[in-house]
Parts: C-alpha cells; sequence; structure tokens
C-alpha cells in the first residue's frame, strides 16, 4: 500500500502542475480549487472508481460529477493523465472552439458525465444518476465533489433530503472543506458550521479525511463505498492552492492565472515535490 499511495501522490503532483500549465498557457481559469482537490480526484480516477477509459460509456462505470464545475481543470488533467483524451489537448483550455471549457460539458470528452457550474446542479444531477441507477439496477457508484461554498446554496439541502429517502447507498457526495470561496472565508459569507450534523440531521452518514494523506482519502473512500444503508458525505480537510506556497490558503488564486514569473516559481515548487 506503501508503494501504491506514493505513486498516487506523484500522479496527483503531477494533476497539479498541468492545472498551473493549462491556466497559465490560457491565462485564465480556476486555479487554486483545483490544486486543492487533485489528491482526491486522483484517488478517484487512478484508484477507487470502477472506471475504463478504453470504454469510456460501459454500463456498470462509476460516475464522477463536479459540482464545483469551476475547477475543472483538476478534472481536465484526471481525464488526460487516465487516458481518455490527449494530454497535449490540455493546453487549448479556454480556447474558441476548444472542447475543454471554463466548466465541464458532458458530450465533449470522454469521461465526463455531466455539465456543471451553476453551483448546486451538480449535486442534484449526482443524485438523479444514484437513483436512476437503483431503478435499473445497476452496480453503479456516484461520486460528486462539492465546494464548501456551495453548501451555501440551498438545493443541495433539497436534493440531500431526496437522496435520504430513497436510502441511495450508491452515492456519495465529497465536501471539499478548505474554508474559502469567491468572497472570503466561508464562515463569514455563509455561517454553515456543523457541516457533519447537518448531513446527519438529513439522515447521511457522514465520514471525515485528510484530504491531502493519500492513504486517509482510500481508506474513507473504501469505507464510504462499503456503506450501502444511505448516501454517505465525506467531508474533507483540504488547503485551497495546495503546492504552491503563495497560492495556499487565500482567496486572491481563485480565478486568476499566473503571469511568466509565478508560473515559473510554480512550476519549480512542485517539481521539487513540495506537499
Amino acid at each position: 500500500m506503501a508503494s501504491r499511495t506514493t505513486e498516487l501522490d506523484l500522479i496527483a503532483q503531477a494533476v497539479r502542475f498541468h492545472i498551473i500549465d493549462m491556466v497559465h498557457e490560457a491565462q485564465s481559469g480556476h486555479v487554486s480549487p483545483g490544486l486543492g482537490a487533485a489528491d482526491i480526484v486522483t484517488a478517484l480516477y487512478f484508484e477507487t472508481m470502477r472506471i475504463d477509459p478504453n470504454d469510456p460509456d460501459m454500463a456498470d462505470r462509476d460516475r464522477f460529477v463536479l459540482s464545483k464545475g469551476h475547477s475543472c481543470p483538476v478534472l481536465y488533467a484526471a481525464l488526460a493523465l487516465r487516458g481518455y483524451f490527449p494530454v497535449e489537448e490540455l493546453k487549448t483550455l479556454r480556447r474558441l472552439g476548444s472542447r475543454l471549457q471554463g466548466h465541464p460539458v458532458k458530450g465533449t470528452v470522454p469521461g465526463i458525465e455531466a455539465t456543471s457550474g451553476s453551483l448546486g446542479m451538480g449535486a442534484c444531477q449526482a443524485v438523479g444518476m444514484a437513483l436512476e441507477g437503483r431503478m435499473l439496477g445497476k452496480d453503479y457508484d456516484v461520486w460528486a465533489l462539492l465546494g464548501d461554498g456551495e453548501l451555501d446554496e440551498g438545493v443541495i439541502w433539497e436534493t440531500s433530503a431526496s437522496a435520504a429517502k430513497y436510502k441511495l447507498g450508491n452515492l456519495v457526495f465529497i465536501v471539499d472543506r478548505n474554508g474559502l470561496q469567491t468572497d472570503g472565508p466561508c464562515e463569514s459569507v455563509m455561517p454553515m458550521e456543523p457541516i457533519d450534523k447537518k448531513f446527519e440531521a438529513f439522515n447521511w452518514k457522514v465520514m471525515k479525511m485528510d484530504g491531502h494523506d493519500m492513504l486517509d482519502i482510500l481508506t474513507t473512500l473504501q469505507a464510504a463505498r462499503d456503506y450501502r444503508s444511505g448516501p454517505v458525505c465525506v467531508i474533507a480537510k483540504t488547503i485551497k492552492g495546495k503546492g504552491v506556497h503563495f497560492m495556499e490558503n487565500t482567496t486572491e488564486w481563485h480565478a486568476k492565472a499566473p503571469n511568466d514569473e509565478q508560473y515559473a516559481r510554480a512550476v519549480a515548487e512542485l517539481r521539487a515535490g513540495r506537499t
């Protein structure tokens, strides 16, 4: 297991490199939300989810919904490195005519399961997918990554009630709990703690993990998969901008592209293996 977690840590660093690279190339995009989620998305695509890049539409594949769609560079990087499309295409982020736009669009590149970007809507789609799987007797799980600022949306709680009503044991929400959103600290914009108690009140099973500890991530996601009595919410403690010190724990880099000097510094840090 130790060697595998080391491999996954290296892949997550590669994901971070591509996030920095593509946003710098485009001079547009959300950089720090993806950096913070890189370990979780890597664990899902390279270890946890039942998927096959050679058969991206297989009926019983697991589904992943990036509900915080603005952080799509992390999804594009993971999909490319997993083999869904050429890595070289990452350089086309946000270009006119590119398949890789500023939010994920279903039907563009293989592996994108849902169009997302309007906060809260991805969570709704995930519940619908899980319910469909239940009704059709399919053997797949649905994983949705939510931002903690996204929890401000009332629709999150409406859809959470529905998931509990139907006891969707094939559904896992992962809350990227970095504590920051566009306008500042989440607890200043809209206090939502205790998040765990809120989901528990909606009859969800709640788990917690360190979103940058690969062994903890793998162990927790497996436990979430094994729990079949109802929906699971995993609250992942993360650092926004993780891996590049001047981007960490600040809202400045939520939607800002690095200039050439900042890009060079960021790449140097990632190549040095700073985590």
